[in-house]
């Protein structure tokens, strides 16, 4: 109380007791107050005693309401007599505030400890330019301190974010940057990468930064880095994920480096070389690109011919030498071997004696001459004996004419020989006939025997009736003796069924001496009936056609062996191909199966198989393959290879085979550039629906082989449809850009298309793929009215970044006034079987003529090789030169290529620039080729 005045306090002589007086009355009034409002005004600063200030041991920190949870906020001072919050400017009420006392041992100072709650509604209810805050006011003697202001803040975090991360497809080494931005949130999200579900760790990867801004970088991409990532924002509130991102690291195709160019495919002359490269370096992974350019590259190469030695003629004999020898020597110079050709075979020296022996051998007496000179004398007499009983016997022979004959034939199929035997013979048919001695003639076909005295009865004449393909066999026993198989054949009208086919039936021809059947039955080989042929061939050989398919098959004359006759059929595989595609190769032809497989030819046989590629050696590399009796399908050759074991002769349309086995066959392609081109046909086809107001159109996109449209024909057949314009080409490139197949021109107040649909596209796999099921798009159109029945539109078929066409419809949708449109052209489904020399283009006399003459080496070049160049045939001459006929096997190659057209004007221009004929075969008139034919025939024995 004799204190005068505070220190620092106001008025000067103010007395010191007044603010303790003024804190008791606060203090009193504070307690007398309790539970009222709690914004009643506490002093700033309270009059202090001697002391020290408060000092904050522990402030309040700023905190995060989170869901509906009240936060306490703490103040810790010493040495401090009273400690209160003051929350957003205002104070705290004492009632709120929770206090504990304690004393520092250390220093003897009083330490108090204050906390208060706040709540979710209370930092709701506040609105104020800032954050709630809140902050302590300690007093002690000497004066107040203020802590730190504390803000307290909801906690939340939204659902979305502001930004997922972004797939990315990306080059190796390349750069990835995914961008992440969180969703709001108080406290602010921090952000984690998971790739695969699993934490990316920045500080163990020098390749990855996830610092800036929350995206994630990955400097140089690699393999290893393709995956799913996914950004994780998290808070104290929740955790959210965003949306995965698909990273793929993709690798370009590099090509490696060229292998060696080959060795030229010709031993001689002008040829090819080629080398190739694989895009393996690196291979392309993850859908990167393909290399581009070509994989082959192909130069033309000159080999120099090798000329085989031969020998000069040999030197005239030395003189006689004292050993009694002389000599002669020759030359390997006319020519002299060079460019690898063959030495001369043979001695090079000759050495003989030049005494008859005398000189070594000597005469030791007068007997061995005798002895020598008796052996000889004996051969001689020996010799001449048996000269003159063979002239006797043959003075001594007549001949005539007997029939061998069995009772037990009564009918159907039968075989009659006949052969010499004397005169007075009672089975003789005439005995006032003179037996021809020179000709056996054969008639071939049913005759019926009712009873064995008509054998007997038949005489020659009644033999030689003009009756269709009667077989009777007239042969010279003379004649077979001297090993003679000549025989004149004459055939009655030729009839397209000559032989019975069916279960039911079988047919066979019996050997002469050991009756073996040759006829193999195959009818019952399951196949469609519309897709396979059969017919019965023998040593005259013949031509089978499958009707509008474009295969056929040329059994030369001669393939089969004589008295044989075989059973041949042909079949196409309608179902799905056995034959599946490797890699980019692709089926080009139908398979086709030619049998049966045991048969054995010694000529080979030409099989014609349709193909759909626009055929160039810089584009494609096809190639022939077979299918093994296993099921599986192996490359026979390519078709730019050399080979003796087969012979491959691409057209536009077609590819001609030279075989020597049967089996099932098909062509494959390899595209080597983006330029390689399919070639399809395209056709439209309409027909009325359920619906009388609605009329389908069906556009079809096959491969450009008859066989294939013939499938698209029957298909419609079936469901009613008509060809409605006639069908064309569309060349489809190989550059991976899809069809599109649009209804363009349609009369705008008589017809409309359904919506969306006037339009189709069709992927490119599904079209450059496509070998046997039909691609079609189906387009419904309807009618404003029953009274029209006039449809014209345009059908656009093209491809993007290729060529494109127009089918131009216009036709009436009642049957009745229709124009039928044909589908195709009868030429080749008349006769799908025929035999004999009406299957061949060219006469047989003039065949052997051009075989005889081509066949022979020429000093001037003007031989097989000659003609094989000017019938367009310049490569693999090798296959030719294994042929005991090289030119029969060009002939028959040309019959192959030829069989529609016939075109002898060509071959016999051909044969006029060689020289080797002076007429064009065109040249000659009917009544010659008929005489050709004719005597063609006599001597095959027809």
């Amino acid at each position: 109380m004799g204190r005068a005045a505070a220190p620092g306090g106001s008025g000067g002589g103010a007395p010191r007791w007044l603010p303790w007086l003024g804190l008791c009355f606060w203090a009193a009034g504070a307690a007398a107050g309790r539970g009222t409002d709690n914004s009643e005004v506490l002093p700033e600063s309270i009059p202090s005693a001697p002391g020290t200030l408060p000092h904050f041991i522990e402030e309040p920190d700023d905190a995060y309401i989170i869901k509906s949870n009240p936060i306490a906020l703490r103040c810790k001072a010493r040495p401090a007599m009273q400690i209160f919050f003051k929350c957003n400017g205002e104070w705290v009420h004492q009632n709120e505030h929770v206090s504990e006392e304690s004393l520092d041992e250390s220093s003897g100072l009083k330490v108090r400890e204050v906390f208060i709650n706040v709540t979710r509604q209370q930092v709701e209810d506040f609105h104020g330019p800032e954050d709630y805050w809140c902050q302590c006011v300690a007093w002690s003697h000497l004066g107040t301190s203020k802590s730190r202001k504390a803000s307290v803040r909801i906690a939340y975090l939204r659902k979305n974010f502001e930004q997922d991360p972004q797939g990315r497809e990306v080059p190796i080494e390349g750069m990835i940057v995914l961008h992440c931005r969180p969703p709001e949130g108080v406290p602010a999200a921090e952000v984690e990468w998971l790739k695969n579900e699993e934490p990316i760790d920045s500080e163990q990867d020098e390749n990855i930064d996830t610092r800036a801004d929350h995206n994630l970088i990955i400097r140089q991409a690699r393999l290893s880095d393709s995956g799913n990532y996914t950004c994780m924002a998290a808070n104290i509130v929740a955790k959210r994920r965003s949306l995965s991102a698909t990273v793929v690291v993709y690798v370009n195709g590099g090509w490696s480096s060229w292998t060696e160019w080959s060795a030229c495919n010709v031993r001689c002359g002008r040829g090819w070389q080629k080398r190739s490269r694989t895009c393996t370096n690196p291979a392309p992974l993850n859908g990167g690109a393909f290399c581009e350019g070509m994989s082959v590259q192909k130069i033309t190469c000159t080999s120099l011919c090798p000329v085989d030695g031969s020998w000069e003629v040999w030197s005239e004999w030395s003189v006689c030498s004292p050993e009694c020898e002389h000599l002669r020597i020759r030359e390997c110079t006319a020519p002299a071997p060079r460019n690898g050709g063959k030495f001369c075979e043979g001695l090079s020296q000759e050495s003989e004696n030049c005494t008859d022996g005398l000189c070594i051998l000597g005469i030791e007496s007068a007997s061995d001459i005798a002895l020598y000179s008796g052996l000889g004398a004996a051969v001689v007499a020996v010799a001449v004996l048996v000269i003159g009983v063979t002239l006797y016997r043959r003075s001594q022979s007549d001949y005539g004419v007997d029939v061998i004959d069995s009772s037990a034939l009564t009918g159907g199929f039968q075989t009659f020989n006949f052969k010499t035997v004397r005169q007075g013979n009672s089975l003789l048919l005439n005995s006032a006939m003179q037996p021809d001695l020179t000709v056996s003639r054969t008639y071939s076909g049913p005759i019926c025997l009712q009873d064995p005295l008509d054998k007997e009865l038949m005489t020659e004449s009644s033999l030689f009736n003009p009756l269709s393909d009667i077989k009777v066999k007239v042969q010279s026993s003379f004649m077979v003796s001297l090993g003679v198989s000549e025989r004149a054949e004459y055939h009655g009208k030729n009839h397209s069924r000559t032989f019975p086919h069916g279960n039911n039936h079988s047919f066979s021809t019996m050997h002469p001496r050991n009756k073996t059947p040759y006829i193999q039955n195959l009818s019952s080989l399951p196949t469609r009936t519309e897709l396979r042929t059969t017919g019965v061939f023998g040593h005259l050989g013949g031509r089978l056609v499958m009707p509008n398919t474009g295969v056929s098959l040329l059994i030369p004359h001669g393939a089969i062996p004589e008295e044989n006759s075989w059973e041949i059929y042909m079949s196409i595989n309608q179902g799905e191909p056995s034959l599946q595609s490797d890699g980019s190769e692709v089926l080009l032809s139908p398979e086709v199966t030619c049998g049966p497989p045991d048969m054995i030819v010694t000529t080979p046989f030409a099989l014609t198989i349709p193909h759909c590629a626009d055929v160039s050696s810089e584009h494609w590399n096809i190639h022939l393959k077979k299918r093994t009796q296993q099921g599986k399908w192996e490359e026979v050759m390519s078709v730019e290879d050399e080979s003796t074991s087969c012979y491959c002769l691409l057209d536009p349309f077609a590819c001609h085979v030279l075989l020597d086995s049967f089996g099932t066959y098909a062509l494959t392609g390899e595209p080597i550039t983006d330029c390689a081109v399919k070639q399809l046909k395209v056709a439209v086809f309409g027909c009325m629906s359920c619906n009388s107001l609605d009329y389908n159109l069906r556009v079809y996109c096959v491969d450009n082989t008859p066989c294939a449209f013939q499938e698209v024909v029957s298909d419609e057949r079936h469901q009613g449809g008509q060809l409605l314009e006639e069908p064309k080409l569309l060349h489809f490139q190989g550059n991976t850009f899809s069809l599109q197949i649009s209804v363009l021109d349609i009369p705008p107040f008589l017809w409309r298309i359904k919506p969306f649909t006037a339009c189709q596209e069709v992927p490119f796999s599904r079209v450059w793929c496509s070998n046997r099921q039909p691609l079609h798009c189906a387009f419904s159109l309807e009618r404003y009215t029953p009274t029209t029945t006039q449809l014209s539109c345009k059908i656009c078929i093209r491809q993007l970044k290729g060529h494109e066409q127009i089918l131009q419809v216009q036709t009436s949708i009642l049957e009745s006034e229709r124009e039928a449109i044909t589908f195709f052209a009868q030429e080749d489904s008349t006769f799908p079987a025929q035999t004999g020399p009406k299957a061949f283009k060219i006469p047989y006399s003039i065949r052997q003529r051009i075989c005889a003459t081509f066949d022979t080496p020429n000093a001037k070049g003007k031989d097989w090789q000659m003609l094989a160049q000017k019938n367009s045939i310049n490569r693999n001459l090798s296959y030719f030169a294994t042929q005991s006929s090289p030119s029969a096997v060009i002939l028959n190659l040309w019959e192959a290529r030829h069989q529609h057209d016939g075109d002898l004007d060509s071959l016999a221009c051909a044969l006029e620039e060689i020289g080797r004929t002076h007429t064009k075969l065109s040249n000659i008139s009917e009544s010659q080729l008929d005489e050709a034919d004719f005597n063609y025939s006599r001597q095959n024995g027809l």
